[in-house]
């Protein structure tokens, strides 16, 4: 399929894209890092919402303004930003997500200098309509500085048009898990981690298009036979840019067929209503849709998806990737493993720090689960 080299460049070459983006069309390019900022506010403006995924070089510039307790993705995308190779933003998104990035946000207003900056302060309890109400003011706001900030008006109509774009996407994305997952074959976990990234950095209409055909071309694929049947493994955690991991699980006999990733699944989780005010549908579905562990819903929402996922998928094991010293998700870890000890669901972590352990180490270690299972 053609559409795997389109995702490909797209995937490795971001900033290359972005630059050429906004040299075709003249249009402000707005970054962010969270999967909770609100894309298709930023769409409706006229601008491109694009993903921040940290680096893969070493760090230089951002130890000295972050301690050395901060994960990869902070360091990595300030060192992007304080090397240049960010140049191209109008500005960055920062939603309230975790202690790390809500300081990486001062850090970046007041060391980068780039032409607008938003903090979105979201609420960290999403289990009232008192909360719901303050999520739909905070995202109303954003909405009249983001215009301002622009110079463009905002309309209803604009982002309901943006929503509908959106949902679409959402709606492709789901169907190729869907399709990976009943027919693991059709296409390398690597190539759809390809497809992720790309979803939230390339023009969102041109995405469409692209995703769409390539959807097309997966349901005429013919169902993958063959006597060996790989284990279905399960992703979760928090990693951002994980490097390829899904051919060394594939290379030992796994296959991801379904991910619990904020670059993943919870990236196109829940729909949003087209026909309510469009603001409050933006709201709701974030309100709604799959929290992280920067949200909270209540004790066992987590777990029981987690759980859920697994049991739906008929996953034979779960693989938890983290970046160290992401207090959130390690925070998260020892509840969700009990979950999923106590339905007899076989798991394993794997902590990593910017990149992947040495591919002879991880293949070890994924070997020993793999036949565990």
């Amino acid at each position: 399929m053609d559409f795997h080299k389109i995702f490909h460049e797209v995937a490795t070459k971001p900033y290359d894209r972005a630059r050429q983006w906004k040299q075709e069309t003249s249009q402000k390019i707005i970054g962010y890092f969270c999967s909770y900022t609100p894309e298709e506010i930023i769409h409706a403006a006229g601008a491109l919402p694009f993903r921040i995924f940290g680096g893969e070089v070493s760090i230089a510039n951002a130890d000295g303004h972050l301690q050395a307790y901060c994960c990869s993705l902070a360091k990595g995308g300030l060192e992007e930003a304080l090397a240049g190779r960010l140049s191209f933003l109008d500005g960055t998104v920062f939603p309230h997500t975790c202690d790390t990035m809500q300081r990486l946000s001062d850090i970046w207003r007041l060391n980068l200098g780039f032409p607008v900056h938003f903090d979105v302060v979201l609420p960290a309890k999403l289990n009232s309509e008192s909360s719901f109400d303050y999520m739909a003011a905070i995202l109303r706001k954003f909405k009249n500085d983001l215009a301002r900030a622009l110079g463009i008006e905002i309309t209803d109509d604009r982002l309901r048009e943006s929503i509908r774009l959106y949902n679409q996407i959402r709606k492709a994305l789901q169907e190729i898990y869907i399709l990976r997952s009943e027919n693991p074959g059709i296409v390398s976990g690597s190539n759809v981690y390809e497809m992720m990234k790309a979803a939230m950095v390339m023009d969102r209409v041109e995405f469409l298009a692209s995703v769409s055909k390539f959807l097309s071309e997966m349901k005429q694929e013919p169902k993958a036979t063959g006597k060996r049947r790989n284990k279905r493994i399960i992703l979760t955690g928090g990693i951002c840019n994980h490097p390829d991991i899904y051919s060394v699980l594939e290379e030992s006999g796994g296959v991801v067929i379904w991910d619990d990733l904020c670059t993943g699944a919870r990236y196109f989780d829940g729909q949003m209503d087209e026909t309510i005010d469009p603001i409050e549908a933006i709201a709701r579905r974030y309100f709604e849709r799959i929290i992280c562990p920067t949200k909270h819903r209540d004790n066992a929402c987590r777990g029981e998806n987690l759980v859920k996922i697994a049991k739906e998928q008929k996953a034979d094991g779960v693989i938890f990737l983290f970046l160290k010293l992401c207090d959130p998700h390690a925070f998260d870890y020892p509840y969700l493993k009990e979950y999923l000890d106590l339905e007899g669901v076989p798991n394993m972590l794997l902590e990593v720090e910017g990149q992947i352990p040495a591919t002879g180490q991880l293949r070890t270690r994924v070997d020993a689960f793999l036949e565990m299972l």
